[in-house]
C-alpha cells in the first residue's frame, strides 16, 4: 500500500512537473509596435499682376482692379501707373523669387529715356526702401542687351527667401509707376515707339538645397 502511495506521488509529480513545462513555453511576454511614415509633396506658387490703369495711366476705379496687361499711350513729361505685382500663394515652401523685366525696340527706347526706362520708374526711389535688387550682368551693365530683337531685359530679385505656409504673402510692388521725359522729346522721337512692349515675368524656386539665391538662379536656368 505504501508501495502505491508513493509511486502514484512520483506520478503526480512528474505530472506537475510537464504541466509546468508547457505552460513555461507557451506563456510568451509579446508587445508590438508601428510606425507609419506619411509623405507629402510640397510646393511652390507664384502670380503676377498690375493694376489696371486707363491708357493715360491713370487708375481705373481704384488700383484694386489687378490685370495681367494693360495699353498705354505715352506723351512727353507725363507719369504712368504701372505696379508688377508678385503674391507667393498660401502653402508654398520657401523661395526665391525674381522678375525679368523686358523692354522691346531697345534702342528706340534709349533715344527717348535718357538714362533708360528703369531709371524712369521709382522702384529706387520709394519711402519705404525697395526690397527688389537690380542684379548687373557679367560685363557690370543694369541690363541685358540682345542686340537680334533689339530688347534689353533687366533682371530685379527680392532679397530675402519667402515662404507662405498659412497665407498668401503679397510682396512689395517692383515699381509703382514710371515717367516719360519732357525735355527734347517730341511727336517724332514718340513714333519710334509704337507698339513698343514691356514684358515683365517672375519666377520663383525652392531655397531649400541651395546655399546663395545665386546657386538657384544658376540651376533654375539650367533646367
Amino acid at each position: 500500500m505504501k508501495t502505491k502511495t508513493k509511486v502514484l506521488g512520483l506520478m503526480m509529480a512528474a505530472v506537475l512537473l510537464v504541466t509546468a513545462t508547457i505552460f513555461g513555453t507557451v506563456a510568451y511576454l509579446t508587445s508590438a509596435k508601428e510606425v507609419t511614415n506619411t509623405f507629402t509633396v510640397g510646393s511652390v506658387e507664384i502670380t503676377l499682376d498690375e493694376a489696371e490703369v486707363n491708357p493715360d495711366g491713370t487708375y481705373v476705379d481704384g488700383h484694386d482692379n489687378r490685370v495681367k496687361a494693360n495699353t498705354y499711350k505715352l506723351m512727353p513729361g507725363h507719369t504712368y501707373y504701372k505696379d508688377p505685382t508678385v503674391t507667393v500663394v498660401e502653402g508654398s515652401e520657401s523661395s526665391y523669387v525674381r522678375m525679368l523685366v523686358t523692354i522691346s525696340k531697345a534702342k528706340d527706347v534709349e533715344a527717348v529715356f535718357k538714362d533708360g526706362f528703369i531709371e524712369n520708374t521709382d522702384w529706387n526711389k520709394k519711402t519705404d526702401p525697395s526690397k527688389w535688387e537690380l542684379i548687373p550682368t557679367e560685363k557690370g551693365e543694369d541690363g541685358h542687351t540682345d542686340a537680334v530683337a533689339d530688347t534689353i531685359t533687366y533682371e530685379f530679385r527680392y532679397k530675402e527667401a519667402v515662404a507662405a505656409p498659412n497665407e498668401k504673402v503679397l510682396l512689395d510692388d517692383l515699381f509703382e509707376k514710371f515717367t516719360v521725359p519732357g525735355k527734347e522729346v517730341n511727336n517724332e522721337d514718340l513714333d519710334k515707339l509704337q507698339d513698343m512692349t514691356i514684358t515683365v515675368v517672375a519666377h520663383a524656386i525652392q531655397a531649400d538645397g541651395f546655399n546663395t539665391a545665386g546657386e538657384a538662379w544658376v540651376a533654375f536656368s539650367a533646367n
